[in-house]
């Protein structure tokens, strides 16, 4: 059933009063669901707000629709990028880092591969340009890791952060392959411990030969 439009109208006084970086949060919390559920193209607002247990105007209101919610995801995702992403920490405790992520926001995996399917770029609203330098500057970190001694010199950080990105996703996007190769349900705490555990093991075997 298509949603009907309705007219915008600003929050009540008491709505906005109401914690209102709690309720953001819970907006992004619930809208992180419905897309990974449904994609971009099938998510619905009302059904964010009923999932955020908020008013649907209240989403208008801080994000200005769907577009704006969007957007306000990736934001946040990109924060979490570079909090996990400390220039100072070791290679493979990154990587297991980003895995443990990966696990945590598994919706967010689910939407890369709505977006993958679909043609979808990631970041709506947003320039190509801007999408495309914040890539180069994930690459270009690999090449500063490779430079300073911690991924041997004939890998190409590129594709490299590509088979990266491939392994951490690897145990939400393809969870029955998980278990049929190593026993353990991809969600559970033994198997998330040892593939962190061999994540971290790999990057060891992929810095140069001393």
């Amino acid at each position: 059933m298509v949603e009907q439009s309705r007219p915008r109208r600003s929050p009540s006084g008491d709505e906005r009063k109401r914690d209102p970086e709690r309720s953001r949060e819970r907006i992004l919390d619930a809208a992180l669901v419905e897309f990974g559920e449904h994609g971009f193209a099938g998510a619905r607002i009302g059904a964010i707000a009923r999932r955020a247990g908020v008013n649907q105007q209240l989403i208008s209101y801080y994000f200005d629709g769907k577009d704006g919610l969007y957007r306000a995801l990736n934001e946040r995702w990109r924060a979490t990028s570079a909090r996990l992403n400390r220039p100072e920490a070791p290679m493979d405790e990154v990587v297991a880092a980003f895995a443990e992520a990966a696990t945590g926001e598994r919706h967010w995996a689910r939407l890369l591969v709505w977006e993958g399917l679909s043609g979808r770029d990631e970041t709506v609203g947003e320039s190509e340009a801007d999408t495309k330098r914040f890539h180069e500057a994930m690459v270009a970190d690999l090449r500063r890791r490779q430079e300073n001694g911690e991924i041997a010199a004939d890998l190409d950080p590129a594709y490299l952060m590509l088979l990266l990105f491939g392994a951490t996703l690897a145990p939400v996007v393809l969870p029955q392959f998980a278990a049929n190769f190593t026993g353990l349900a991809a969600d559970s705490p033994e198997f998330q411990a040892a593939f962190r555990e061999q994540l971290k093991r790999l990057m060891a075997h992929l810095a140069p030969a001393v």
